[in-house]
Parts: structure tokens; sequence; C-alpha cells
């Protein structure tokens, strides 16, 4: 599968302009990470591009998410690689999934979470623009909980323990990639 084939298995599956921007996010974030880590980034980046692709479908029944989309790419003959990493992503959240234990696993199940938590940093910005946020800024906000509650900020922490990169570091690399695309995430 493709950067181009991905994006249509998404669209096709997806309508909600904020979830597409989250995956979009969650795509360059990958990237980014793939890059640091010496790691395919095309392939990196699919993982990130579709690992959301079912939720629309699934959100009312959340025990299928993960499982559906992974159904779809093993029916298109996508490198098992990425299906693992898209199908970890949901370990503690759908029953079956595994733990993450590659560095694209552990980086998609870390990522994921951080996307949402720059989103609302830059929100909260005078200007809304990505360009704003720092990752100090980001990390100010960490600290406070009740700031976008519904991050799990334990999810994200694990980059730390899972993939030796210290919180700071993580979330540097994860804004600088969501920086590179803001237009696309309309920030």
């Amino acid at each position: 599968m493709d950067r181009h084939q991905a994006w249509l298995l998404l669209n096709s599956h997806m309508k909600n302009q904020n979830l597409l921007r989250h995956c979009l996010a969650v795509e360059a974030v990958m990237r980014g990470l793939a890059k640091l880590f010496g790691e395919d980034e095309d392939s990196w980046g699919i993982a990130g591009l579709v690992h959301d692709a079912d939720y629309e479908l699934t959100k009312d029944d959340p025990s299928n998410h993960v499982v559906t989309v992974v159904s779809w790419l093993r029916e298109k003959g996508v490198d098992e690689k990425i299906i693992h990493a898209v199908f970890a992503h949901g370990w503690k959240f759908v029953d079956g999934c595994p733990q993450p234990q590659s560095t694209m696993e552990w980086s998609l199940y870390c990522c994921d979470e951080l996307t949402g938590l720059i989103v609302a940093v830059a929100l909260v910005r005078p200007d809304k623009k990505l360009s704003s946020v720092t990752a100090e800024s980001v990390m100010r906000k960490w600290k406070t909980t009740s700031f976008a509650a519904g991050v799990d900020r334990s999810q994200i922490e694990l980059c730390q323990e899972k993939l030796g990169i210290k919180l700071e570091d993580f979330i540097g690399v994860a804004l600088k990639s969501m920086q590179f695309i803001s237009k696309d995430l309309g920030l």
C-alpha cells in the first residue's frame, strides 16, 4: 500500500474533518519518528495515517475498533509490520490487541494521544497556530491535568521507557512534525 492508497482507504471510511486531521497529524509524527530512528518513513507514515480509519464506523462499538481496520488492511495485502502497529495501538483499549513490541508499534502507541495534546495547546494560543507552540509550552500544560483532561499522559510517557526518548524531546519531534504540515491541520 502506498500513501495514496492509504489516503483513499482512510477517506472512504472517514468523513469527519477533525478525525482526518488527527490521522494526518499522527502520520506526520510517525514520519518524524521514523526519521529519528533511521526507519522507513513511508511505512511508518502509512501506519499513522490509517491507524484510526475505522473509528467512525466503530465509535459506538469500540470492541471492533482496530479489529475492523486490520481486516481491511489484510484484505489489501498490506505489510504485516504496518498491520501489527495499527493493531497494537489498541492495546489496553480493545480486547485481544497485543502489547506493542517493536519501535514502530511503541511509536504509534505513544504519539497517538500526544497529537491531541499539541492541538489543544495550539487552540488556546491567541493565534491558534502550531507555529507559536513550543515544546516548553506543551510541557507547561502537561502538568495541568485538567487541561486536555482526556489525554492519557501515561501512554505518552512510555516514550521514555519503551523508545528511550526523553518526554520533552518526544514532544519536540512530534511538534516539529506537526508544524511541518500545519496548513493541512488547519493550524
